[in-house]
């Protein structure tokens, strides 16, 4: 008979499956195995865990309850056996990472793979995404975020700060002027990006206080790495995270505009959830994560 463990495992294939056959594959288990499984769950709890038909399998309300709490109690078990077995003195397994699509490319991904040269038993999977990841419901280990953190179940560690600002190429400014004041702006060709969680408008501070600015834009891209191309190419001004055109700045291609109404920059963290434990693999890469951004000048 399947012990309660067992039981929680299968469950956790199945909603993230969303199906009984994907995760009877994933766990090497006979489908029938798995079906009698949850229905074993669910008889003991007394709750229906999902809803079922002929096209699809998809958790309840009770159930998303349930499997976030199932996560947290597998993680802690896994913590607890590395602990035991003496994990924490040199990192082995599967680390997951998240991180912004163009933070990931420049500085994530470096320190992932001297990560990997230096512990041989380890293996790292990289998730990067223009959006905010909630680290336990989708299972990462950690990530790094950008800006105030609202999240008070996450651990964090500040490894710096960038700036919201607004760029263009010296090519576009010699030919349209430089704006003087960010009321300017509509007088000028604007490159929007839709993408991310930042919001449509472009806001400045004046005189302490925080400016809304709705912006007209020409060209509208889904893409940051599509906005700083358009503008190098001398399109038109486009707003930027500063890290994101690290490379375009210190080569001249180009140039930050409306210094003064900038907003406070935004804090710069690694994240990860909060354990009792902390497993060897976690803590090491955050360290040397954080060693690798703390010493960029893009972020001091």
């Amino acid at each position: 008979m399947l012990d309660q463990i067992q039981l929680m495992r299968i469950f956790v294939a199945v909603a993230e499956e969303q199906g009984f056959a994907a995760a009877s594959r994933q766990l090497n288990m006979s489908p029938p195995t798995v079906t009698r499984a949850i229905a074993m769950l669910e008889d003991r709890l007394a709750v229906k865990l999902f809803n079922r038909t002929t096209r699809y399998v998809r958790v309840t309300d009770a159930g998303l309850r349930y499997l976030e709490d199932v996560k947290r109690i597998l993680n802690d078990i896994t913590l607890a056996n590395e602990a035991a077995q003496g994990v924490n003195a040199k990192p082995q397994g599967s680390l997951s990472v998240t991180a912004p699509v163009l933070f990931g490319q420049k500085f994530v991904l470096p320190a992932v793979i001297e990560y990997l040269n230096r512990y041989p038993n380890t293996d790292v999977k990289t998730i990067f995404l223009d959006r905010i990841v909630n680290l336990l419901e989708e299972g990462y280990d950690l990530g790094v975020r950008i800006g105030e953190l609202t999240d008070s179940s996450m651990r964090a560690k500040r490894v710096g700060s960038v700036r919201l600002a607004l760029v263009a190429s010296p090519e576009y400014l010699a030919k349209n002027n430089i704006p003087q004041h960010y009321s300017e702006l509509k007088d000028h060709a604007l490159i929007a990006v839709q993408a991310g969680s930042l919001t449509p408008d472009w806001k400045f501070v004046e005189n302490g206080k925080t400016i809304t600015q709705r912006i007209k834009s020409r060209l509208s891209v889904t893409t940051n790495q599509a906005a700083i191309n358009a503008a190098v190419a001398g399109f038109g001004i486009t707003r930027i995270i500063s890290y994101q055109v690290v490379d375009e700045l210190a080569s001249g291609k180009l140039k930050f505009i409306l210094e003064p109404f900038e907003l406070a920059p935004l804090p710069l963290n690694i994240v990860h959830r909060e354990d009792r434990l902390s497993s060897a693999k976690v803590r090491n890469f955050i360290d040397l994560l954080a060693g690798h951004l703390s010493e960029h000048s893009a972020f001091n």
